[in-house]
């Protein structure tokens, strides 16, 4: 008779389950002795349970079906949760099996004892506790339809012994597995939002990730409309692409021409994304928001008028009850300010006449005119999500996955690790803070022991350098910020991986292609500006006079020289070009 775990194994496989991330531990030696003795699902070790969960996540983004990890009890399980959250917030589908303390010790201060199922109710669309065998494979089946369903981390805890009772025997379901569906607003709903739109001389179009699938309606409506269309960051791979009618990102990270094509229209049209902040929208300009989750509407601005249904079904219905504008007034002042911002941006993208440090703006733009035309980019986050949202050029085959929902430092490598995973021929590149990278450093280890040829390109600038911009635009002297790092490429090469350090820019296109072409995991440790600066597409007055007490406040100090730095990192350049 088969045990609870190999009927567990036999489910997540018919699911097309291929891999489970993960640590052994005590607690999870029925479920990872079960996955030895089928041979048909591989165990992807990891040397942080974290870790594991950030590559489920990536690998479930790559994907869009079911990816799963795994932990032992207690400690062991815990390490999950930073990257249950990320991929509960990207919305991606992720199983995790927390193993449990025997269940007769639950409640009595157990060693390791912890009660996951509280524990990971925040960062999941369902999580129980299996307390009987009888409960499998039902509970189990539950979690992974509702994982896929609600686009989200399913969580079961099962107590170690369960996993070693033999299988009641009921009947599995058929496979659990994405099921295609359409999801249309009613026609009254349509109508409203037709009649909004028809009546506006100036609409702007703002998409996000909902978008996915998408491209040819994004296109047909903007052209039906005459709308510049700006994306958030997570729609910056389905968006930016082939599209004449894009004006590039607003938000902190953005451009200044989104910005202003947002804010100098009188009707938006939100198009799949959570766009999280109010600041950034109209202020007098009505709004339609399409979303496939209705609970997202004007959870982020007011809105006029809200649609439910995916964005190439909602438009589809609604392209027909349109009035095509006459007028392209609005869309040509978007796109020359657009081609304007976008020639600033990419002159700062330069090699500075061989000066050291390097921007980081030339590095990201090499890396993206270098990388594999279907290459997975993974910026960590802080300053080279920045430089990945405004370097990187997106062509409709490539992916760029990151915690852009959840915010969490070092994700770059641990999210490569899943992306890896799932195709070994295919480029994933990795852009590492040297913070982000240091807090997960083990995971080196996990790409030379799994043979995965993750691509790592650090920026090192021996700083949090976001957190130093923060502090800036705060008005505070950066402090707690510095980072003593050790040469990374010489740590990569100790570890049996491809590195080189590069420190003169003429040396970085040789470092990269290099990179690019091994065979095998390589790092490539770039020495990188620490003063510079990323601006947002619009200064407050709140962060003008915050720079302005920073730059006092740092004379007081003492440390002038930071100053004379910035100055010349970000100005003194400019005017020799």
């Amino acid at each position: 008779m088969p045990t609870i775990a190999d009927t567990m194994v036999k489910i997540i496989q018919d699911a097309g389950v291929e891999r489970v991330y993960g640590l052994p531990g005590d607690s999870l030696n029925g479920f990872t002795d079960a996955l030895r003795r089928a041979g048909t699902v591989a165990w992807q070790h990891v040397r942080h349970e974290e870790a594991a969960a950030f590559a489920a996540a990536a690998e479930a983004a790559i994907t869009g079906e079911l990816a799963v990890c795994a932990g032992s009890c207690g400690p062991g399980n815990l390490h999950l949760i930073n990257g249950l959250y990320d991929a509960n917030r990207s919305r991606v589908p992720v199983l995790a099996i927390a193993a449990q303390i025997p269940a007769s010790e639950i409640g009595s201060t157990y060693f390791q004892e912890t009660h996951p199922q509280d524990l990971f109710r925040e960062c999941s669309v369902y999580t129980e506790l299996v307390s009987v065998p009888e409960q499998l494979p039902r509970v189990l089946e539950i979690a992974m339809r509702t994982a896929l369903e609600r686009r989200g981390v399913a969580v079961v805890v099962i107590p170690g012994e369960i996993f070693l009772q033999q299988d009641a025997g009921r009947r599995p379901s058929a496979p659990i597995r994405t099921i295609p569906r359409r999801m249309l607003p009613t026609d009254d709903a349509l109508a409203s939002a037709a009649e909004v739109l028809n009546s506006a001389k100036k609409v702007t179009i703002l998409g996000g990730a909902g978008v996915d699938g998408a491209h040819p309606q994004l296109l047909a409506i903007a052209e039906k409309l005459q709308a510049p269309v700006v994306h958030a960051l997570r729609g910056k791979e389905f968006i930016e692409y082939d599209n004449p009618y894009d004006v590039g990102m607003t938000g902190l990270l953005g451009f200044a021409s989104g910005y202003r094509a947002m804010e100098s229209c009188d009707a938006l049209l939100m198009l799949g994304t959570d766009f999280p902040y109010p600041q950034f929208y109209p202020g007098k300009a009505k709004i339609v928001q399409v979303d496939i989750r209705g609970e997202q509407l004007g959870r982020r601005t007011p809105i006029d008028v809200g649609l439910v249904g995916t964005v190439a079904d909602t438009v589809d219905a609604l392209l027909p009850l349109l009035e095509a504008k006459t007028s392209s007034k609005h869309l040509d002042s978007s796109t020359a300010h657009y081609r304007k911002t976008r020639k600033g941006l990419d002159e700062l993208a330069d090699n500075d006449r061989n000066r050291a440090p390097i921007h980081p703006q030339y590095v990201a733009r090499l890396v993206s005119e270098l990388a594999s035309d279907d290459a997975v980019f993974i910026p960590d986050v802080g300053s080279p999500v920045v430089w990945a949202a405004r370097y990187l050029r997106m062509n409709g085959r490539r992916r760029l996955i990151g915690s852009f929902a959840h915010g969490t430092m070092a994700n770059a490598l641990p999210h490569a690790i899943g992306a890896q995973s799932v195709d070994p021929g295919r480029q994933v590149v990795a852009l590492s803070g040297d913070g982000g990278l240091a807090m997960l450093f083990g995971e080196l280890l996990t790409l030379r022991q799994n043979k995965l040829p993750v691509k790592i390109v650090v920026f090192n600038n021996s700083s949090l350098n976001f957190v130093e911009v923060e502090m800036k635009a705060a008005g505070f002297v950066n402090f707690g910020t510095e980072l003593v790092n050790p040469n990374f490429a010489d740590v990569a090469n100790a570890m049996g991986i491809h590195g080189q350090r590069v420190e003169k820019p003429d040396d970085l296109e040789g470092a990269l292609r290099a990179a690019f072409a091994h065979d095998g995991p390589a790092l490539v440790d770039v020495v990188t500006a620490r003063q510079e600066l990323s601006i947002p597409p619009t200064v407050t007055a709140a962060q003008a006079k915050g720079f302005t007490l920073y730059a006092l406040r740092t004379i007081m100090s003492g440390r002038a020289d930071e100053l004379v730095d910035l100055a010349d990192t970000n100005v003194f350049r400019r005017l020799f070009d």
